[in-house]
């Protein structure tokens, strides 16, 4: 196989060979000069001729192998001096390469710290051309954040080390301040001074806001910018050990929004989320830089108040926060109101201990909130044993279905001109071996926190169910028993397949069956709603939204699902006939609702005059103690069979007490 020639190949081969040619030479060398010498020495009495022109000839040859020699030599030399000039070009161009190539920025200055040669990544980060800084200083770029002193020390370590690095600000072209991670060595000359300085710069911009917002996430609340338990945490241990110190008090009011579920369920999320960034923002404008707010999570928020003289002082706080909350919001696009309830304990008289005072603060809030909620608590030993009451009435909630306490009350529903009971609604009782009769206002509410509402109400479904069927196995008309649904028991998977299996388990025709449900129960997913309520609907079971006014949809939103019937909430109701607003909001109701071909039902009647409006404008179903109190079984039964058959007008039950009128908002 030919090879062909390449230059760089004999170069190589030469490289390789001309290691040899000097002893190969010099062998040659030897040889002819042995030669000659022989023939010089054995001389015409050895029996050899003396030729001239043969000694010329050797002569001639040893010459010739000498200059050979020399010349191949001399060419090794330049074979090595090429080679070596390659690898030298080779370098530098590597060099440069990398130079230009890397994404650090780099450059190079004189022992003056005179510029002299800047990469491609350094005008890409700084946002100078070579030419502007070329010939320049580097502290052109300076951010001003360093002294004189630092730049100092900088070169001192230089010079003294060789080699610096360390985090630098500096300034781009635009007037951007930024961090770099910058490493600079002194370059020194064959006598060891100082030729150059070579600097290599990391722009760490990017992991420096990183960094930041890392922290930012560990100290503060993402949503409202405002510090997170953490950092509240670590302000009140500090506030406490100077009170500590120099005698002074402090105080933590803690603050619950009130309402805010409804107006996050039924507005949606987003609205929720302006509406607390709204609320913090509020909350800031009333304080004094030396106080701090925090929030804790949800819609609950926590107040350090510093340095007071007087309980007034935080009186006065406790004020001013409850006016700002109570200020209406904007929320896409529709006026929203909301309250605070807030709890106050102080340093001090209530506490010492940090954690202990964000404690009582919390029980002081939650008895705002029992006291009719937009109003504040100071906290008191008392509360303490509150709290501890309702961790017993939580324990006791546990086991109170093995133990049969539960039991329903049914209070009827009466069509306004015939005076016909058109139905009734089973509502739940627990009778505690110990506290007695316990309202459900003080019981629901923990059932919900702790998710026993969820067998809890299967229990009410079935108990209602079954006695609505036992009442039709005694020969009493069938009516429709209304059960209410609470925002649990709507989101189990497995909903209507449980109320069609109860159903068959009783023997109870869906017709004699309505599910009350609230208007956030609809709007927190209105597909899944949707599909939950047709499938209901599908089965003959009747349909009514329960509370409605509270939240802020109308019933034109409701025409997408299939309601049967609207619930006009008892706040509505107390206050007619006498007030503007509330009667309007209620005529409007009534007359919508019959547009929409709506049942409505007014809950909450309690008095004649209020009978007389509903009645005047056409409101054609109510429920409320003006006819009856919430009955036990059997003596609802009593009240069929006296006076209360479908199809025989009645008057009011005056069965309202004054036993009675204390569990009234029970019902």
């Amino acid at each position: 196989m030919q090879i062909p020639f390449s230059p760089a190949r004999s170069l190589v081969d030469g490289r390789r060979y001309s290691r040899y040619l000097l002893p190969a030479g010099a062998l040659v060398v030897l040889i002819i000069f042995v030669m000659l010498t022989m023939q010089f020495v054995s001389g015409p009495g050895a029996g050899m001729k003396f030729n001239e022109s043969e000694l010329d000839l050797n002569f001639g040859l040893l010459a010739a192998v000498v200059m050979a020699l020399m010349g191949g030599y001399f060419l090794s030399g330049v074979y090595r001096f090429m080679a070596e000039r390659d690898r030298v070009r080779g370098q530098l161009r590597l060099a440069a390469r990398l130079f230009e190539c890397s994404r650090e920025a780099i450059f190079v200055t004189d022992r003056n710290q005179t510029i002299i040669s800047v990469n491609r990544a350094f005008t890409e980060i700084t946002g100078y051309a070579a030419e502007e800084v070329l010939g320049r200083n580097p502290r052109m770029w300076s951010s001003g954040r360093h002294d004189d002193d630092f730049y100092r020390n900088l070169y001192a370590v230089l010079d003294g080390e060789g080699y610096w690095q360390s985090e630098l600000w500096n300034k781009r072209k635009n007037g951007e301040i930024y961090p770099e991670w910058v490493s600079i060595s002194a370059i020194k000359n064959d006598r060891q001074e100082i030729a150059n300085y070579l600097c290599i710069a990391t722009d760490i911009s990017g992991r420096k806001k990183a960094e930041e917002r890392l922290q930012f996430l560990a100290n503060y609340d993402e949503l409202t910018a405002l510090p997170n338990r953490r950092m509240f945490d670590q302000r009140l241990d500090y506030a406490l050990a100077h009170a500590k110190r120099y005698g002074k008090q402090l105080a933590v009011v803690y603050i619950d929004l009130d309402r805010f579920k409804i107006i996050n369920d039924t507005l949606g999320h987003a609205a929720g989320d302006l509406l607390l960034r709204e609320a913090a923002g509020r909350l800031r404008q009333c304080l004094r830089e030396s106080d701090s707010v925090a929030r804790l999570g949800g819609d609950e928020f926590v107040v350090l108040i510093t340095e007071f003289a007087r309980k007034q002082d935080v009186i006065g706080v406790a004020q001013k926060l409850l006016e700002a909350m109570a200020g209406p919001y904007l929320l896409s696009g529709q006026e929203c109101h909301v309250t605070a309830s807030i709890g106050i304990s102080s340093y001090p008289d209530d506490s010492k201990d940090a954690q202990t005072l964000i404690k009582n603060a919390d029980i002081a809030m939650y008895r705002a909130k029992e006291r009719g909620k937009n109003n504040f608590q100071f906290y008191s030993a008392q509360m303490n044993v509150y709290s501890f009451d309702r961790l017993a009435l939580e324990s006791s909630l546990r086991h109170a279905l093995e133990r049969n306490e539960f039991l329903l009350h049914y209070q009827p529903k009466v069509d306004v001109r015939s005076g016909n009971i058109t139905g009734t609604e089973a509502l739940v009782r627990w009778q505690h071996p110990d506290m007695g009769m316990v309202a459900p206002a003080q019981f629901i509410p923990v059932a919900e926190e702790t998710g026993l509402i969820v067998p809890l109400g299967e229990w009410v479904l079935r108990t209602a169910c079954a006695q609505n069927r036992e009442w039709q196995r005694q020969g009493f008309p069938h009516l429709r028993v209304a059960v209410n649904l609470s925002p649990r028991q709507f989101r189990q998977e497995n909903l209507v397949r449980e109320v069609a299996r109860i159903l068959h388990e009783t023997g109870l025709d869906a017709g004699s069956l309505e599910l009350e449900i609230t208007e956030s129960i609809v709007v927190r997913d209105p597909e899944q709603a949707a599909k939950i309520l047709t499938e209901l609907r599908a089965m003959g079971i009747s349909l009514l939204i329960d509370d409605f006014g509270t939240g802020y949809l109308s019933l034109a939103y409701f025409k997408r699902f299939p309601i049967n019937s609207v619930k006009i909430d008892r706040s509505f109701i107390q206050d007619l006939p006498d007030a503007a607003d509330t009667a309007a909001i209620t005529r409007a109701i009534i007359a919508t609702a019959e547009s929409l071909k709506l049942k409505v039902v007014a809950e909450g009647v309690e008095s004649e005059e209020q009978l007389d409006f509903l009645r005047e404008h056409k409101c054609p179903e109510i429920q409320g103690y003006y006819f009856s109190r919430p009955l036990p079984p059997h003596e609802f039964a009593g009240m069929l069979r006296g006076r209360g058959w479908p199809g025989s007008k009645i008057s009011p039950l005056r069965l309202v007490t004054a036993a009675d009128a204390g569990g009234r908002g029970a019902a």
